[in-house]
């Protein structure tokens, strides 16, 4: 397949790069435009951190330590897209982080000052990066274009998180990096969904327009109420690969409805892969998967951590999830793949009910599955965020 271009974003740190990698997405989404975003540091920072309460962010955000072998895996990744990427380098990369701008094409810098902007320079220099744009960054001040080729120079202002960019500056770039990815849409759907191992693809966001189409509502993305409406379109315990950007409880939902047969997704990192199948044991402290367990009176809050920031589907077989007394629901919750959700999701797919949390929902779960009369899928119930002090096993 030919290699797509691979535009690393570069700046000191709090210069706004994870809410102009946020903001360029979302653009990016709105004209159609086939990309992903790949996070290459465990700064904790996905859309969520931009999309919910920022009380709520400051309180679940994980900073994580960058490790070797976080960096190889990341380079590995970047090295084997199937999409455009976005890479958002996170904070400023030490000597040996910087094997990550290798298997990159281009650079957009996002600097504050002479200093930082010299040492980013230098930096795409020495990787052969093709920079793009060339922004200052500022808090606040009049967004200014000051070329748009060979390089789009300027200001631009605002990038502070839990806002999304605006401007003439962030127009000029978003129409910039569209062009670069401007390939055939429809080509790239054909081949990927024509590569899929089910029969039954669920292409999820022609899915959301057809049931926004079919109850005259203006399709803005997701909502836990259209849940309902997807198990009864998608035919349970069929085989389903599903495609395109969705909601982690939408696709911990569709897991679970499909149940024994397998599930696949398209992860641009890695291609079609199927959802794994996870243990449930009375001591999972040897996994690689760690799990915070908190009791309350209806449920059980199941937080699963990534210790290193990073787990590899390879490494899937080596996960045990924690086992519990099934007399009361199970609320997900972390900062996961969406191949973990779906995995986790079947491994607790008999208790009583199921729950996803998802941080741009505040204090609340969305049900997805049940199997008592007074919950069904779509429901949100209210959850109690637990404290960092829990333990790290099952109780």
């Amino acid at each position: 397949m030919e290699i797509f271009p691979a535009v690393a974003i570069g700046g000191p740190p709090h210069s706004g790069k994870s809410v102009l990698a946020y903001s360029l997405s979302k653009a990016l989404r709105a004209r159609q435009i086939a990309h992903y975003v790949l996070r290459a540091f465990p700064d904790g920072e996905g859309d969520w951190a931009n999309e919910a309460d920022q009380a709520l962010v400051r309180r679940i955000r994980i900073k994580g330590a960058v490790t070797s072998e976080w960096i190889q895996r990341i380079r590995r990744d970047i090295a084997r897209r199937h999409l455009p990427l976005i890479v958002d380098m996170g904070g400023q990369p030490t000597e040996w982080q910087e094997t990550l701008f290798d298997h990159c094409t281009h650079i957009i810098l996002l600097t504050r000052d002479r200093a930082s902007h010299n040492w980013w320079h230098r930096l795409a220099r020495r990787h052969n990066l093709q920079v793009i744009a060339d922004l200052r960054s500022v808090h606040a001040g009049e967004e200014v274009v000051r070329a748009r080729s060979p390089v789009l120079r300027g200001q631009i202002s605002g990038l502070e998180r839990g806002s999304t960019a605006g401007g003439v500056v962030f127009t000029a770039l978003v129409d910039l990096v569209a062009s670069l990815f401007a390939y055939d849409q429809e080509e790239l759907r054909r081949v990927h969904i024509a590569a899929a191992p089910a029969d039954l693809v669920v292409e999820l966001e022609r899915l959301g327009r057809m049931l926004a189409r079919a109850t005259d509502q203006p399709w803005e993305g997701w909502s836990p109420a259209q849940l309902g409406r997807v198990l009864t379109y998608a035919p349970a315990h069929l085989p389903l690969a599903i495609y395109d950007r969705g909601p982690n409880w939408l696709y911990a939902a569709l897991a679970v409805h499909v149940y024994p047969a397998p599930l696949y997704q398209f992860d641009a990192r890695l291609g079609w892969i199927a959802a794994p199948a996870l243990e449930l044991a009375e001591d999972p402290s040897s996994s690689p998967v760690q799990a915070h367990v908190s009791v309350h009176e209806h449920y059980t809050w199941v937080e699963l951590v990534l210790p290193g920031g990073y787990l590899d589907y390879a490494e899937v077989e080596q996960v045990r999830l924690p086992r519990f007394p099934s007399d009361r629901g199970v609320i997900l919750s972390g900062k996961l793949p969406l191949w973990l959700w779906t995995a986790a999701a079947r491994a607790y797919r008999m208790a009583p009910w199921l729950g996803i949390y998802q941080p741009q929902l505040g204090t609340q779960a969305v049900v997805v599955a049940a199997h008592v009369r007074q919950m069904r899928p779509g429901m949100l119930v209210a959850c109690e965020l637990p404290s960092r002090t829990d333990a790290l096993h099952s109780p």
